[in-house]
Protein backbone atom coordinates (compact mmCIF):
# COMPACT_ATOMS: atom_id res chain seq x y z
CA UNK A 1 0.00 0.00 0.00
CA UNK A 2 1.45 3.40 -0.86
CA UNK A 3 0.03 6.57 0.36
CA UNK A 4 -3.78 6.82 0.54
CA UNK A 5 -5.37 9.28 -2.60
CA UNK A 6 -8.86 8.46 -1.94
CA UNK A 7 -11.60 11.05 -2.60
CA UNK A 8 -12.93 9.57 1.09
CA UNK A 9 -14.37 12.10 2.85
CA UNK A 10 -12.46 13.06 6.52
CA UNK A 11 -14.45 13.90 9.61
CA UNK A 12 -11.96 16.58 10.09
CA UNK A 13 -11.67 18.42 6.77
CA UNK A 14 -11.23 22.33 7.01
CA UNK A 15 -10.38 22.10 10.64
CA UNK A 16 -6.73 23.65 10.62
CA UNK A 17 -4.41 22.95 13.96
CA UNK A 18 -0.97 24.17 14.66
CA UNK A 19 1.19 22.27 16.80
CA UNK A 20 4.00 23.80 19.17
CA UNK A 21 6.00 21.37 21.35
CA UNK A 22 7.98 18.44 20.67
CA UNK A 23 8.44 14.14 21.53
CA UNK A 24 4.89 12.80 22.27
CA UNK A 25 2.03 14.17 24.18
CA UNK A 26 1.08 17.20 22.34
CA UNK A 27 2.61 15.82 18.86
CA UNK A 28 0.41 12.83 19.27
CA UNK A 29 -2.61 14.50 20.02
CA UNK A 30 -2.48 17.01 17.10
CA UNK A 31 -1.47 13.06 14.81
CA UNK A 32 -5.09 11.69 15.56
CA UNK A 33 -6.72 14.79 14.25
CA UNK A 34 -4.00 14.49 11.60
CA UNK A 35 -5.37 10.95 10.32
CA UNK A 36 -9.00 12.61 10.22
CA UNK A 37 -7.98 14.59 7.71
CA UNK A 38 -7.42 18.04 9.80
CA UNK A 39 -4.45 20.29 8.56
CA UNK A 40 -1.43 20.29 11.14
CA UNK A 41 1.40 22.34 10.81
CA UNK A 42 3.96 20.96 13.22
CA UNK A 43 6.36 24.10 14.08
CA UNK A 44 10.12 22.69 14.73
CA UNK A 45 13.44 24.57 15.41
CA UNK A 46 15.33 25.29 12.49
CA UNK A 47 18.17 22.27 12.18
CA UNK A 48 17.12 20.21 14.66
CA UNK A 49 13.80 19.78 14.74
CA UNK A 50 11.58 17.41 17.09
CA UNK A 51 13.98 15.27 18.96
CA UNK A 52 11.63 12.44 17.77
CA UNK A 53 13.56 12.20 14.73
CA UNK A 54 16.19 10.71 16.21
CA UNK A 55 14.55 8.36 18.89
CA UNK A 56 15.14 5.12 18.95
CA UNK A 57 15.33 3.01 15.47
CA UNK A 58 16.63 5.08 12.51
CA UNK A 59 16.53 4.52 8.96
CA UNK A 60 18.96 6.64 6.82
CA UNK A 61 19.31 8.82 9.74
CA UNK A 62 15.32 9.33 10.81
CA UNK A 63 13.68 7.72 13.20
CA UNK A 64 11.10 5.16 12.12
CA UNK A 65 8.61 6.73 15.05
CA UNK A 66 8.71 9.85 13.59
CA UNK A 67 7.31 8.25 10.04
CA UNK A 68 4.65 6.90 11.67
CA UNK A 69 3.53 9.58 14.42
CA UNK A 70 3.76 12.28 12.27
CA UNK A 71 1.81 11.10 9.12
CA UNK A 72 -0.23 13.40 7.57
CA UNK A 73 1.43 16.52 9.12
CA UNK A 74 2.97 19.82 7.80
CA UNK A 75 6.84 20.53 9.19
CA UNK A 76 7.40 24.17 9.62
CA UNK A 77 10.63 25.33 10.75
CA UNK A 78 10.43 28.75 12.88
CA UNK A 79 13.01 29.63 16.05
CA UNK A 80 10.16 30.53 18.27
CA UNK A 81 12.52 32.05 20.56
CA UNK A 82 12.95 35.08 17.72
CA UNK A 83 10.42 38.21 17.73
CA UNK A 84 9.93 37.85 13.71
CA UNK A 85 9.36 34.09 13.91
CA UNK A 86 6.78 34.62 16.85
CA UNK A 87 5.16 37.18 14.60
CA UNK A 88 4.77 34.25 12.21
CA UNK A 89 3.21 31.61 14.65
CA UNK A 90 0.61 34.81 15.88
CA UNK A 91 -0.74 34.77 12.49
CA UNK A 92 -0.80 31.51 11.91
CA UNK A 93 -2.67 30.96 15.27
CA UNK A 94 -5.20 33.72 14.28
CA UNK A 95 -6.31 31.38 11.11
CA UNK A 96 -6.43 28.22 13.05
CA UNK A 97 -9.07 26.43 15.24
CA UNK A 98 -6.89 24.71 17.67
CA UNK A 99 -3.17 25.14 18.88
CA UNK A 100 -2.09 22.10 20.42
CA UNK A 101 1.15 22.98 23.02
CA UNK A 102 3.26 20.65 25.26
CA UNK A 103 5.72 23.20 26.77
CA UNK A 104 6.34 24.24 30.77
CA UNK A 105 3.89 26.48 31.95
CA UNK A 106 4.88 30.18 31.17
CA UNK A 107 6.88 29.27 28.08
CA UNK A 108 4.68 30.73 25.54
CA UNK A 109 3.40 33.77 28.08
CA UNK A 110 7.77 34.54 27.79
CA UNK A 111 7.30 34.27 24.12
CA UNK A 112 4.58 36.19 23.54
CA UNK A 113 2.27 33.13 22.64
CA UNK A 114 0.24 32.60 25.28
CA UNK A 115 -3.27 31.96 25.77
CA UNK A 116 -4.50 35.34 26.46
CA UNK A 117 -2.60 36.79 23.51
CA UNK A 118 -3.77 34.07 20.75
CA UNK A 119 -7.27 34.28 22.09
CA UNK A 120 -7.10 37.90 21.67
CA UNK A 121 -6.02 37.46 18.08
CA UNK A 122 -8.88 34.67 17.55
CA UNK A 123 -11.59 34.62 19.70
CA UNK A 124 -13.03 30.88 18.31
CA UNK A 125 -9.17 29.95 19.12
CA UNK A 126 -9.05 26.19 21.30
CA UNK A 127 -5.67 26.06 22.65
CA UNK A 128 -5.27 22.14 24.04
CA UNK A 129 -2.70 22.97 27.29
CA UNK A 130 -0.58 19.71 28.00
CA UNK A 131 1.76 19.87 30.39
CA UNK A 132 3.45 17.51 33.37
CA UNK A 133 1.11 19.14 36.40
CA UNK A 134 -1.09 21.29 34.75
CA UNK A 135 -1.21 24.87 34.24
CA UNK A 136 -1.86 25.85 38.18
CA UNK A 137 -0.80 24.66 41.40
CA UNK A 138 2.23 23.98 43.21
CA UNK A 139 4.04 21.63 40.92
CA UNK A 140 3.07 23.31 37.90
CA UNK A 141 6.55 24.66 37.10
CA UNK A 142 8.08 21.49 37.78
CA UNK A 143 9.47 19.58 34.87
CA UNK A 144 7.33 16.49 33.65
CA UNK A 145 7.82 13.71 31.60
CA UNK A 146 5.44 10.55 31.47
CA UNK A 147 7.32 8.35 33.53
CA UNK A 148 7.35 10.69 36.27
CA UNK A 149 3.50 11.31 35.82
CA UNK A 150 2.78 7.43 35.99
CA UNK A 151 4.07 7.36 39.54
CA UNK A 152 2.36 10.41 40.84
CA UNK A 153 -1.17 9.33 39.09
CA UNK A 154 -0.50 5.41 41.06
CA UNK A 155 -0.01 3.15 38.16
CA UNK A 156 3.67 2.27 38.79
CA UNK A 157 2.75 1.35 42.69
CA UNK A 158 0.34 -1.13 41.57
CA UNK A 159 2.26 -2.49 38.41
CA UNK A 160 4.72 -5.23 39.19
CA UNK A 161 4.96 -8.23 41.67
CA UNK A 162 4.51 -7.31 45.42
CA UNK A 163 7.90 -8.78 46.36
CA UNK A 164 9.70 -6.78 43.57
CA UNK A 165 10.12 -3.09 43.07
CA UNK A 166 7.44 -1.03 40.61
CA UNK A 167 7.99 -1.73 37.16
CA UNK A 168 6.77 0.99 34.28
CA UNK A 169 5.14 -0.05 31.11
CA UNK A 170 7.06 -0.84 28.31
CA UNK A 171 5.41 2.42 26.70
CA UNK A 172 4.74 6.12 27.61
CA UNK A 173 1.57 5.49 28.71
CA UNK A 174 1.44 8.61 30.74
CA UNK A 175 1.74 10.04 27.53
CA UNK A 176 -1.01 8.91 25.23
CA UNK A 177 -3.30 9.25 27.78
CA UNK A 178 -3.33 13.00 28.32
CA UNK A 179 -3.19 12.90 24.33
CA UNK A 180 -6.17 10.95 23.89
CA UNK A 181 -8.06 13.39 26.55
CA UNK A 182 -6.84 16.76 25.06
CA UNK A 183 -8.22 15.17 21.51
CA UNK A 184 -11.60 14.67 23.39
CA UNK A 185 -11.37 17.96 25.11
CA UNK A 186 -10.85 19.75 21.81
CA UNK A 187 -13.54 17.97 19.97
CA UNK A 188 -15.79 18.57 23.12
CA UNK A 189 -15.05 22.42 22.62
CA UNK A 190 -15.19 22.25 18.99
CA UNK A 191 -18.84 21.13 19.45
CA UNK A 192 -19.26 23.73 21.78
CA UNK A 193 -18.52 26.57 19.08
CA UNK A 194 -20.69 24.98 16.78
CA UNK A 195 -23.81 23.65 18.69
CA UNK A 196 -23.89 26.44 21.03
CA UNK A 197 -22.37 29.13 19.37
CA UNK A 198 -19.71 29.29 22.44
CA UNK A 199 -16.26 30.92 22.68
CA UNK A 200 -13.06 29.35 21.95
CA UNK A 201 -11.38 28.01 25.25
CA UNK A 202 -8.22 26.12 26.71
CA UNK A 203 -8.18 22.61 27.62
CA UNK A 204 -5.57 21.85 30.82
CA UNK A 205 -4.17 18.65 30.53
CA UNK A 206 -1.83 17.24 33.13
CA UNK A 207 -0.46 14.47 32.49
CA UNK A 208 -0.70 12.90 36.07
CA UNK A 209 -4.10 13.56 35.87
CA UNK A 210 -4.32 11.65 32.77
CA UNK A 211 -3.08 8.91 34.32
CA UNK A 212 -5.08 9.36 37.61
CA UNK A 213 -8.14 9.79 35.59
CA UNK A 214 -8.33 5.81 34.45
CA UNK A 215 -7.08 4.38 37.96
CA UNK A 216 -10.79 3.25 38.56
CA UNK A 217 -11.27 2.33 42.21
CA UNK A 218 -8.05 3.25 43.64
CA UNK A 219 -9.61 6.29 45.50
CA UNK A 220 -13.08 5.66 46.58
CA UNK A 221 -11.48 2.16 48.24
CA UNK A 222 -8.92 4.14 49.89
CA UNK A 223 -11.15 6.96 51.02
CA UNK A 224 -13.93 4.54 52.61
CA UNK A 225 -11.93 1.81 54.00
CA UNK A 226 -8.67 2.92 53.78
CA UNK A 227 -7.37 0.10 51.62
CA UNK A 228 -4.12 0.46 49.38
CA UNK A 229 -4.10 -0.84 46.21
CA UNK A 230 -0.96 -3.07 45.99
CA UNK A 231 1.15 -5.05 43.19
CA UNK A 232 -0.18 -8.19 42.02
CA UNK A 233 1.61 -9.07 39.36
CA UNK A 234 -0.77 -10.69 36.23
CA UNK A 235 -3.81 -10.96 38.35
CA UNK A 236 -6.73 -8.58 38.54
CA UNK A 237 -7.29 -8.09 42.35
CA UNK A 238 -11.09 -8.84 43.53
CA UNK A 239 -12.04 -10.12 40.52
CA UNK A 240 -11.22 -13.72 39.47
CA UNK A 241 -10.20 -16.05 38.03
CA UNK A 242 -8.30 -13.04 35.69
CA UNK A 243 -4.90 -13.91 35.82
CA UNK A 244 -1.95 -15.78 33.31
CA UNK A 245 -0.33 -19.13 33.41
CA UNK A 246 2.73 -20.66 32.46
CA UNK A 247 1.53 -23.97 30.27
CA UNK A 248 3.58 -27.02 29.61
CA UNK A 249 5.65 -25.54 26.82
CA UNK A 250 6.47 -22.57 28.78
CA UNK A 251 4.63 -20.27 27.45
CA UNK A 252 1.97 -17.80 29.39
CA UNK A 253 -1.51 -17.57 28.40
CA UNK A 254 -3.91 -15.20 29.58
CA UNK A 255 -7.15 -16.31 31.15
CA UNK A 256 -10.19 -13.88 32.20
CA UNK A 257 -12.84 -16.13 33.40
CA UNK A 258 -14.39 -13.76 35.91
CA UNK A 259 -17.92 -13.74 34.67
CA UNK A 260 -20.60 -16.08 36.25
CA UNK A 261 -20.95 -17.59 33.39
CA UNK A 262 -17.91 -18.04 31.84
CA UNK A 263 -16.76 -19.28 35.20
CA UNK A 264 -19.04 -22.10 35.08
CA UNK A 265 -17.88 -22.95 31.53
CA UNK A 266 -14.20 -22.25 32.25
CA UNK A 267 -14.34 -25.27 35.45
CA UNK A 268 -16.27 -27.36 33.05
CA UNK A 269 -13.36 -27.31 30.38
CA UNK A 270 -10.52 -27.98 32.48
CA UNK A 271 -12.73 -30.81 34.03
CA UNK A 272 -13.95 -29.33 37.58
CA UNK A 273 -17.48 -29.51 37.20
CA UNK A 274 -17.60 -29.15 40.80
CA UNK A 275 -16.54 -26.00 41.03
CA UNK A 276 -18.35 -24.91 38.64
CA UNK A 277 -21.67 -26.24 40.61
CA UNK A 278 -20.05 -24.79 43.81
CA UNK A 279 -22.43 -22.06 45.18
CA UNK A 280 -19.77 -20.49 47.28
CA UNK A 281 -18.35 -19.55 43.76
CA UNK A 282 -20.94 -18.74 41.95
CA UNK A 283 -20.86 -15.03 41.99
CA UNK A 284 -17.36 -13.28 41.90
CA UNK A 285 -17.74 -12.40 45.74
CA UNK A 286 -17.56 -15.54 46.83
CA UNK A 287 -14.88 -16.27 44.18
CA UNK A 288 -12.60 -13.97 45.18
CA UNK A 289 -12.43 -15.44 49.27
CA UNK A 290 -10.70 -18.62 47.34
CA UNK A 291 -8.54 -16.72 44.54
CA UNK A 292 -5.67 -18.71 45.53
CA UNK A 293 -7.31 -21.86 45.53
CA UNK A 294 -9.02 -21.18 41.71
CA UNK A 295 -5.71 -19.91 40.61
CA UNK A 296 -4.27 -23.16 41.76
CA UNK A 297 -6.47 -25.22 40.20
CA UNK A 298 -5.98 -23.28 36.80
CA UNK A 299 -2.59 -22.50 36.91
CA UNK A 300 -2.23 -26.76 37.33
CA UNK A 301 -4.12 -27.78 34.33
CA UNK A 302 -2.59 -24.74 32.16
CA UNK A 303 0.65 -26.44 33.08
CA UNK A 304 -0.27 -30.00 32.12
CA UNK A 305 -1.13 -28.47 28.16
CA UNK A 306 0.70 -27.48 25.62
CA UNK A 307 -0.15 -23.75 25.07
CA UNK A 308 -2.28 -24.21 21.84
CA UNK A 309 -4.28 -27.22 23.55
CA UNK A 310 -5.28 -24.75 26.15
CA UNK A 311 -6.08 -21.81 23.72
CA UNK A 312 -8.20 -24.45 21.42
CA UNK A 313 -9.88 -25.99 24.14
CA UNK A 314 -10.80 -22.41 26.00
CA UNK A 315 -11.85 -21.03 22.62
CA UNK A 316 -14.41 -23.77 22.46
CA UNK A 317 -15.88 -23.23 25.57
CA UNK A 318 -15.93 -19.56 25.03
CA UNK A 319 -13.67 -18.65 27.90
CA UNK A 320 -11.47 -15.39 27.42
CA UNK A 321 -8.42 -16.41 26.82
CA UNK A 322 -5.19 -15.34 25.00
CA UNK A 323 -1.21 -15.43 24.14
CA UNK A 324 1.33 -12.77 25.56
CA UNK A 325 2.07 -11.40 22.24
CA UNK A 326 5.29 -10.21 20.68
CA UNK A 327 6.19 -7.66 17.98
CA UNK A 328 6.10 -10.99 15.95
CA UNK A 329 3.13 -12.51 16.86
CA UNK A 330 1.27 -9.36 15.95
CA UNK A 331 3.03 -8.83 12.98
CA UNK A 332 2.05 -12.41 11.89
CA UNK A 333 -1.73 -12.49 13.08
CA UNK A 334 -4.44 -13.03 11.01
CA UNK A 335 -6.44 -11.18 12.36
CA UNK A 336 -4.85 -8.14 12.48
CA UNK A 337 -4.13 -8.55 9.08
CA UNK A 338 -8.24 -8.44 8.34
CA UNK A 339 -8.45 -5.73 10.26
CA UNK A 340 -5.70 -4.13 8.08
CA UNK A 341 -4.10 -2.81 11.29
CA UNK A 342 -0.19 -2.96 9.77
CA UNK A 343 -0.38 -1.35 6.54
CA UNK A 344 2.40 -0.77 4.18
CA UNK A 345 3.89 2.23 3.00
CA UNK A 346 6.99 3.58 0.89
CA UNK A 347 9.49 5.87 2.45
CA UNK A 348 11.18 8.40 -0.23
CA UNK A 349 14.02 6.03 -0.86
CA UNK A 350 11.69 3.23 -1.73
CA UNK A 351 12.15 1.13 1.19
CA UNK A 352 9.31 0.16 2.42
CA UNK A 353 7.75 0.51 6.06
CA UNK A 354 4.78 -0.93 7.90
CA UNK A 355 2.99 1.41 10.32
CA UNK A 356 0.19 1.09 12.80
CA UNK A 357 -3.39 1.31 11.18
CA UNK A 358 -5.66 3.89 12.51
CA UNK A 359 -7.97 3.75 15.62
CA UNK A 360 -11.03 4.37 15.28
CA UNK A 361 -12.91 2.78 12.31
CA UNK A 362 -15.36 4.90 11.12
CA UNK A 363 -17.81 3.74 8.69
CA UNK A 364 -18.36 6.89 6.79
CA UNK A 365 -15.34 9.10 7.05
CA UNK A 366 -12.34 6.70 8.01
CA UNK A 367 -9.10 8.07 8.64
CA UNK A 368 -6.22 7.37 6.87
CA UNK A 369 -2.57 7.90 6.00
CA UNK A 370 -2.31 10.49 3.16
CA UNK A 371 1.89 10.83 3.59
CA UNK A 372 4.10 9.95 6.06
CA UNK A 373 6.15 11.88 8.89
CA UNK A 374 7.63 15.02 6.49
CA UNK A 375 11.14 16.41 5.92
CA UNK A 376 12.27 19.06 8.52
CA UNK A 377 10.80 22.32 7.46
CA UNK A 378 9.29 20.65 4.07
CA UNK A 379 6.35 22.38 3.97
CA UNK A 380 8.14 26.11 5.48
CA UNK A 381 8.17 27.81 2.72
CA UNK A 382 4.54 27.07 1.21
CA UNK A 383 3.00 28.00 4.77
CA UNK A 384 4.90 30.68 5.37
CA UNK A 385 3.75 32.09 2.35
CA UNK A 386 0.34 31.66 2.41
CA UNK A 387 0.18 34.04 5.57
CA UNK A 388 1.80 36.94 3.68
CA UNK A 389 5.40 35.93 3.61
CA UNK A 390 7.14 37.00 0.29
CA UNK A 391 10.08 35.11 -1.14
CA UNK A 392 12.63 37.40 -0.21
CA UNK A 393 11.43 37.47 3.47
CA UNK A 394 11.45 33.62 3.34
CA UNK A 395 15.07 33.35 2.03
CA UNK A 396 15.90 36.42 4.72
CA UNK A 397 14.63 34.40 7.98
CA UNK A 398 16.58 30.91 6.21
CA UNK A 399 19.95 32.78 6.00
CA UNK A 400 19.32 33.83 10.04
CA UNK A 401 18.69 30.69 10.89
CA UNK A 402 14.87 31.68 11.96
CA UNK A 403 12.83 29.59 9.31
Amino acid sequence: MTQDKQETPMALEGVKVLELGALIAGPYASTLLAQFGAEVIKIEPPGTGDPLRTWRKLHNGTSLWWYSQSRNKKSVTLNLKDPEAQEMVRKLAAEADIVIENFRPGTLEKWGLGWETLSELNPSLIMVRISGYGQTGPYSQKPGFAAIAECMGGLRYVTGYPDRAPVRTGVSLGDTLASLYGVVGALMALYHIKANKGQGQFIDVALYEAVFAVMESLIPEYAATGTIRERTGAALPGIVPSNTYLCKDGNYVAIAGNGDGIFKRLMNAIGRPDLAENPELEHNDGRARHTEMLDGVIGDWAAENQLQYVLDTLDAASVPCGRIYTAKDIYEDAHYQAREMIQRFEMADGAPIDLPGIVPKLSQTPGRTRWLGPELGQHTREVLESIGVTPEQYEKMKQAGLA
